[in-house]
């Protein structure tokens, strides 16, 4: 299989995609155009941000994501089918093979609704597609799909009827990979609360108390509100900015995850230095240092690039050492919210009884919760910036070090090989 550059192509294939839709506007499509798509292709890239998933299949999903809508211009009627057609089409003579082409037309296909994706790249992109579903950008969304409709149909569509078609959409609609479920769920749910709220159909025990208070202030207020002044309601937007959690959650586990995929990497890239370097040890010991009575000249260089190969091991043994700390806690360390219960190295040696109590008390209080977030985020890059700083001074010393051996062997062969 050819090499492929993917990242070039990933950009060939946003601009040829923002090109069509400017090339093929269309006043109908108010919905399914080039905003959409842009939206769609962001969400796209955040899941797969999360998951860390390699070059390939985030240029399968990109490409999916950038193509998933571009047959409503050509057919819309099977827009899928014909989105995947011209995303193969696009592909044929660019280096792309065949198994990859036919993951990203079966990333297409799967959104059609009901979507069924059959894997995880798939399912990445139907909860790009509808991600908005669960966001606060729902509303918005909502009322151009329904202009759409209207336009595409001919006739107006009742706000009723389209809320009731849209609260049996939602109700059936559900995210497929565990980062949405946990992200967009609940604002779906609320979403959907909303629109039974308007449309009246919520049990009477649900339809009390705040939820009337809900619907008397909120909801009907402000979307009269942003229908006379053409806009969304900024005091709205102001209180949902407000309430971050799900968003800091998110910030917390995709930047843990990105710290422990860079130590994986440090390891790995130690590891390749010790190895490396014991061969070359075990060579010059076995080799070269057992015949130096009959290459004298030799003597230097080989100690000198011993040397080298040592200092190398050393510094690669000293960034993969693990630091441990004592691993107890105590109650001083509970009540002034000091200590990192999420770092096995705090609570080793701990009794269970002491560790649960500490974590109880840590998951009532959220700046005691969050605080020990931030410690575990900065004591990890703590040790990244450790490991890295002693992995630089290995490849370093081996690179020049290396480098000056191969002189010193040159000079030696050169002006004393002959005697």
């Amino acid at each position: 299989m050819p090499n492929v550059n993917y990242h070039a192509l990933s950009e060939q294939v946003q601009q040829y995609a923002q090109s069509f839709f400017k090339t093929h506007d269309a006043d109908k499509f108010v919905y399914h155009n080039l905003a959409h798509t842009q939206q769609v292709v962001a969400a796209a890239t955040q899941i797969v941000n999360h998951y860390q998933l390699e070059e390939r299949d985030f240029f399968v999903v990109y490409t999916a994501a950038w193509f998933h809508d571009i047959g409503y211009f050509i057919d819309p009627a099977s827009h899928e089918q014909k989105g995947a057609e011209a995303a193969e089409s696009f592909l044929k003579g660019t280096g792309v093979d065949e198994g990859t082409i036919s993951a990203i037309k079966k990333c297409i296909i799967a959104t059609i609704m009901p979507q069924s994706p059959g894997n995880l790249l798939e399912q990445i992109v139907c909860d790009a597609d509808l991600f908005h579903l669960g966001t606060d950008k729902f509303s918005e969304r909502n009322k151009l799909m329904r202009k759409e409709a209207e336009i595409m149909h001919g006739k107006e569509i009742s706000k009723s009827d389209w809320r009731k078609s849209t609260i049996k959409f939602i109700e059936s609609h559900h995210y497929f990979t565990d980062y949405c479920r946990l992200l967009l769920e609940e604002r779906q749910r609320k979403n959907l609360q909303k629109l039974k709220l308007k449309n009246g159909d919520l049990p009477p025990a649900e339809n009390s108390g705040q939820l009337v208070e809900l619907i008397n202030r909120h909801i009907d207020k402000e979307e009269m509100e942003e229908e006379e002044k053409g806009k969304p309601n900024q005091k709205e937007k102001n209180k949902k900015n407000k309430n971050p959690e799900r968003g800091i959650d998110t910030i917390f586990r995709i930047t843990s995850s990105n710290n422990q995929k860079l130590s994986s990497q440090a390891d790995s890239k130690a590891h390749i230095m010790i190895q490396v370097n014991s061969i070359i040890v075990s060579v010059l010991l076995s080799v070269l240092f057992r015949r130096l009575e009959e290459y004298r000249f030799l003597t230097i260089p080989a100690i000198l690039l011993l040397s080298v190969n040592l200092v190398t091991i050393i510094f690669s043994v000293l960034a993969t050492r693990p630091q441990i700390p004592t691993g107890t806690f105590n109650k001083a360390d509970i009540d002034n919210k000091t200590v990192n219960l999420l770092f096995f190295g705090n609570f080793y040696k701990m009794s269970l009884e002491d560790y649960a109590s500490g974590m109880l008390k840590m998951m009532e209080e959220y700046d005691f919760l969050y605080g020990s977030l931030i410690r575990d985020v900065y004591f990890q890059g703590k040790v990244l910036g450790r490991k890295y700083h002693l992995l630089r001074i290995s490849y370093n010393v081996f690179m020049y070090g290396l480098v000056i051996a191969v002189i010193s062997f040159v000079i030696a062969l050169v002006f004393f090989g002959g005697r």
